[in-house]
């Protein structure tokens, strides 16, 4: 009769949100150091901090984890998993690892706008794609962050002009296959690189440059290792934010609107000190004074459209087939959409 009372006992614990028990600690984890006057993931950890702790009255204890202090990408996210650690600011690269369709949300020049960036990803289609993250990979998406803004492409050797100044240049890529494919479509050859061992890679002349928003090459100071920047702003990757399924599942109703509140807001702040960056003497001028910077022409721009959008559908088609045209079609309708309702 004893033990089974005991059995019941800890059944009912286990049956309990986490919040019944006092103060809950969420540990969360981002790559970068935690200054968030300078850093998109650290304004987008101190604004979760203060909204989750300020507004659970305490209940809730946020820690954070900057500068991969819990490992590299996909070993933070394995964490997230077990539950070791509980949330995780992730870049797609990482996501990629468990879900492979995050290809999709890469193809090129397929994002207009910030505008329409937001709209994609705030809407419908970032609703189904964070369920479908959910149900394929595990974890529970809080929201798409902005890991910096639109992509540029640097490197040490010469000038990018045209496509045919990338044939034979070793380009660092996030492990994302889709990104591999356009850089191999350009004639560049790609290598995965962790973003930890960028700066030395790039040093070392292990890769000849890379592909990163300005923000990104501010913040690691890549113009010390690169000479030359060429703004083709034509990848749009998301951070995607997760936090471990079941710690928050255990959570309060009340609870749960407390830290989906206090993400859309932290999202929101990253994507203003984004644009703050890039719209100040802390981004494009001062990098200009660092690097060779150039601003293809549209027809330039044409160019590597040209080479890139069709590379990026063969591929898409041929690695996810029937599930890879259902994603592209719900991309680019959402992408329609926003455009239409912004009257682009």
């Amino acid at each position: 009769m004893k033990k089974v009372v005991v059995a019941w006992f800890i059944f009912l614990l286990l049956s309990f949100p986490a919040s019944v028990f006092g103060e809950i600690t969420l540990k969360l984890a981002h790559l970068n150091p935690q200054a968030p006057y300078e850093v998109v993931s650290a304004a987008m950890a101190a604004v979760f901090k203060s909204e989750v702790e300020s507004r659970s009255n305490g209940q809730v204890k946020v820690e954070i984890y900057p500068d991969g202090e819990v490992g590299k990408e996909v070993e933070t996210l394995i964490q997230v998993k077990s539950g070791k650690v509980q949330s995780f600011i992730s870049t797609s690269g990482a996501i990629a690892q468990f879900y492979p369709l995050i290809d999709i949300t890469n193809i090129p020049f397929s994002i207009s706008s910030y505008n329409v960036a937001y709209n994609v990803y705030d809407e419908q289609f970032g609703k189904e794609l964070a369920a479908d993250i959910e149900e394929k990979a595990g974890f529970h998406v809080l929201g798409f962050g902005e890991s910096g803004g639109f992509f540029a492409i640097t490197n040490s050797k010469r000038p990018i002009r045209s496509p045919g100044d990338l044939k034979g240049l070793k380009l660092r890529t996030m492990p994302i296959p889709l990104h591999q494919e356009i850089v191999r479509a350009l004639g560049a050859t790609p290598i995965s690189i962790a973003w930890s061992e960028l700066y030395t890679s790039l040093l070392a002349g292990v890769v000849d440059g890379q592909m990163n928003p300005v923000s990104i090459i501010v913040m690691d100071r890549l113009y010390e290792v690169q000479r030359y920047l060429t703004l083709i702003d034509f990848i749009y990757s998301p951070y995607v934010w997760v936090i471990n399924q079941e710690f928050y599942n255990s959570l309060s109703k009340e609870l749960k609107i407390v830290v989906d509140d206090a993400a859309k807001i932290a999202i929101l702040a990253g994507r203003g000190l984004s644009r703050i960056i890039d719209s100040t003497e802390r981004g494009l001028p001062m990098v200009s004074m660092k690097m060779q910077v150039y601003v293809p022409s549209k027809t330039a721009i044409k160019q590597f459209q040209d080479i890139t959008v069709p590379a990026a559908k063969k591929f898409l088609l041929t690695q996810y087939k029937e599930e890879g045209r259902i994603w592209m079609d719900k991309f680019f309708a959402a992408i329609d959409k926003a455009e239409k309702e912004l009257g682009y």
